[in-house]
């Protein structure tokens, strides 16, 4: 079954991109491929504005993935302070050794190369040949499928994600020329900050012919998607374990963890155990912890 097309010349999203991107350091010329991949792996679940606090200082003291190779594993958690999913951290160090021993320090720039380096999935494979290599490649995050289910299927909710799908559909759409990868990093901003999942500003979108606009926006089907929660979790344990880690350039003792958290002690104890498993906390030989690579 052949993809629809949508009905709005690619110049014209381009265009809308040129006049309305926000200003992202990582957008700027010059900025080298390890540092638009250290952007990607920033922004895997997490909002451009705490990525924004944190990218500059990182690029400027470990500026290629050799130097982010040469960093200690403790060092790199330390850095990452509170971006979250720290384990995205260990694998960018892990991401980094292999590229600067594996690729003489130079990120792949074909897809299925990024996609054997550790940490590197089927979104930031494409995100990083796309945006740093200029390669014409479907680039599919929630943000471009929501535009392609209202633009192009006249639908609300994009539904439950398909790669194989998603990533035809998002091929259907790319320009046959050099413009292919500033036409996805141009839908991809359009799903971000106008054609949103709450607010849509479609006053203010440049695709005239959106088929959910044309269908009189109808509501999404099925069930509401339940919001993520933070507080009171496991996540927001391993948070406070590790802020105590990182605030100490030496081993602590497990009763100094234990304050961090004194709501629930089996929850304290399974949050730590995660993070020994992880391998971003480690125990050292008298029994005290420490963040990976800080064992002495």
């Amino acid at each position: 079954m052949p993809h629809p097309q949508m009905n709005v010349p690619p110049n014209d999203l381009i265009d809308w991109y040129e006049r309305s991107r926000r200003d992202l350091p990582w957008r700027e010329p010059g900025v080298s491929a390890w540092q638009i991949l250290v952007s990607e792996f920033m922004l895997q679940q997490t909002p451009v504005a705490r990525v924004l606090s944190i990218w500059p200082d990182w690029v400027r003291r470990w500026p290629t993935a050799s130097a982010t190779a040469a960093a200690s594993a403790a060092d790199v958690l330390r850095a990452w302070g509170k971006l979250g999913y720290p384990r995205r951290a260990k694998r960018l160090h892990e991401c980094a050794t292999v590229i600067a021993r594996d690729h003489d320090d130079v990120v792949p720039d074909d897809v299925d190369t990024l996609l054997t380096l550790p940490g590197i999935g089927s979104y930031t494979a494409r995100a990083v040949a796309c945006f740093a290599y200029r390669q014409p490649v479907p680039v599919v995050d929630t943000n471009v499928r929501r535009v392609v289910a209202r633009a192009v299927h006249g639908l609300a909710d994009a539904g439950a994600p398909s790669a194989a799908h998603d990533h035809a559909d998002v091929s259907a759409l790319l320009p046959r020329d050099e413009t292919a990868s500033q036409f996805s990093v141009a839908l991809m901003e359009l799903g971000a900050t106008v054609c949103t999942a709450r607010t849509p500003q479609c006053g203010f979108c440049p695709l005239a012919e959106c088929a959910w606009r044309h269908a009189g926006y109808p509501p999404a089907q099925g069930p509401a998607r339940r919001v993520q929660t933070y507080a009171g979790t496991d996540r927001q344990v391993r948070g406070r374990l590790l802020d105590v880690l990182r605030a100490k350039d030496s081993p602590v003792t497990r009763a100094e963890l234990d304050v961090a958290w004194l709501t629930d002690c089996v929850q304290r104890d399974r949050a730590l155990d995660s993070l020994l498993a992880d391998g971003l906390v480690t125990r050292t030989a008298d029994g005290r912890f420490a963040l990976a690579g800080e064992e002495n």
